[in-house]
């Protein structure tokens, strides 16, 4: 049997997972996962018969309407402004991000294309972040999308108030609204009736697409769009990894793989902290996005028939080379509670070559060997050796590999993992699409901040707070 899974320009290769890489104590069996092929046909079918119903966001790669206007709306405004500034949290903001870095330029806001904005991914409302941004911004030259699905997210609430003022303080009321691009409910809540009262352009998260599930739909392609990422290739790519990930055969499904491997490795191997180790500084913050969707969708307390059964895996995020030097030494020699998926890529988009050593430093060997080589090799020679220690320590270790870093293959990478994790949902016995632990956070900052109707879990925290606290 094949011990990797092709599709199209990313594979999965899971080798180092298996007992005879790792040992049969840490490492799973061939066997054991085939046979768990009725189990995972039965996850795959439950999650893909809701598509229609209330798992809407399997069908974003297909939204060519929704494309075609986001592509009309940022060729309108192109040029008119100097600055993107997204204004949301979690769901919101992080496949933003994710995008931007992945698909644009390092230093894109050092030295944008010609007449390509800024990003800004106001993701925190710590008054620092926030403040020195108030002191930095230029109204005239800045676009700001709101995005909140629900439209009573207080952090993004909270910024747009400020923001808003600032605007109408220096561009008037009539002139602020071309300022403003909201991404919200089609319907309800208090961000689509803020829309309707002032004409904001806007744009729809449709039901069926959770927040951390939303990348692929206006929350994430419009900021893209408009600083000259391609969306179409996202969404092709995104529909490309869902044909692939219809076949019901487990050893052809890398999405359904994926969820099987995570699962089996926490619940029968012990490893309950999964690492995500991108060796792609492009593709660094991918790894803050999929904390998000693994985190929340499969931490639960309750199972689907309300048994507390407190699950989900811990996310980790490392980043090679640079986290050789601040944790491989834990992920090596530490406890056996981790396992690891390194995101590799074959070819850059740059080579640096390292010139020839001085004449005077050649006889000093620890300078001699880098002469005439390249940092795409000593890179290259870093993952793997990162990847061997991994593998001789007995540290389960699997591999998502692009070829190149493309609109196409970063589409295919997140469908692949939204519906792993949906999948995982089923294998874990959780609602993968609810969050009730984050509600409660939010009830309880409402409550603090004084907003009506929650007056009675004000006095609750109040008087479990008591007049005692302890500190030194």
């Amino acid at each position: 049997m094949p011990e990797s899974v092709a599709v199209s320009q990313i594979h999965f290769d899971f080798t180092n997972v298996l007992v005879e890489a790792v040992g049969p104590e840490r490492g799973l069996a061939l066997a054991d996962l085939t046979a768990c092929q009725a189990q995972c046909s039965a996850a795959l079918s439950a999650v893909y018969s809701r598509r229609e119903r209330d798992l809407c966001w399997l069908d974003l790669p297909y939204a060519h309407e929704v494309l075609d206007s986001i592509l009309d709306y940022a060729s309108s405004v192109s040029g008119r402004f100097k600055n993107v500034v997204v204004l949301g949290i979690g769901g919101s903001a992080l496949g933003n991000t994710a995008l931007q870095s992945a698909l644009g330029s390092p230093f894109h806001n050092v030295q944008p294309p010609l007449g390509v904005a800024r990003l800004f991914v106001l993701d925190n409302i710590d008054p620092d972040l926030v403040g020195e941004f108030l002191d930095q911004f230029d109204p005239t030259e800045t676009l700001f999308n709101v995005i909140s699905k629900s439209g009573g997210t207080a952090e993004t609430m909270s910024q747009f108030l400020i923001f808003r003022a600032r605007l109408v303080e220096v561009l008037g009321e009539e002139g602020h609204r071309d300022h403003i691009v909201v991404t919200t409910d089609e319907t309800n809540g208090v961000l689509r009736e803020i829309v309707n009262r002032e004409g904001y352009e806007s744009f729809v998260v449709p039901d069926g697409v959770g927040g951390r599930f939303s990348v692929l739909s206006p929350v994430g392609l419009l900021s893209s769009a408009l600083v000259g990422i391609d969306v179409k290739g996202l969404l092709k790519g995104a529909a490309a990894m869902d044909k692939r990930c219809q076949n019901e055969s487990l050893l052809e499904n890398p999405a359904l793989l994926y969820a099987l491997v995570q699962y089996k490795l926490h619940e029968e191997k012990g490893m309950p902290i999964a690492v995500t180790f991108p060796y792609s500084h492009r593709l660094a913050n991918m790894a803050d996005w999929y904390a998000q969707l693994l985190g929340e969708s499969i931490g639960k307390r309750l199972s689907k028939a309300g048994k507390e059964v407190f699950r989900g895996p811990t996310p980790v995020r490392a980043v090679g080379v640079t986290d050789q030097h601040s944790q491989v030494q834990l992920y090596v020699e530490g406890p056996f509670d981790k396992w690891f998926t390194l995101l590799t890529v074959g070819r850059g988009d740059h080579e640096v070559k390292i010139p020839r050593t001085p004449a005077s430093f050649r006889d000093l060997e620890g300078v001699d060997y880098l002469g005439e080589r390249s940092l795409g090799e000593l890179f290259r020679a870093e993952r793997d050796g990162t990847r061997i220690a991994l593998t001789d320590a007995k540290r389960p270790n699997a591999s998502i590999h692009f070829e190149t870093i493309t609109a196409h293959t970063v589409g295919q990478y997140i469908y692949m993992m939204e519906l792993a994790v949906a999948l995982m949902g089923e294998l874990y016995d959780v609602n993968a699409f609810d969050q009730p632990g984050v509600e409660a956070g939010k009830v309880a900052a409402y409550a603090l901040m004084g907003r009506a109707g929650f007056e009675d879990e004000r006095a609750r925290i109040e008087a479990a707070q008591g007049d005692e606290s302890c500190a030194v």
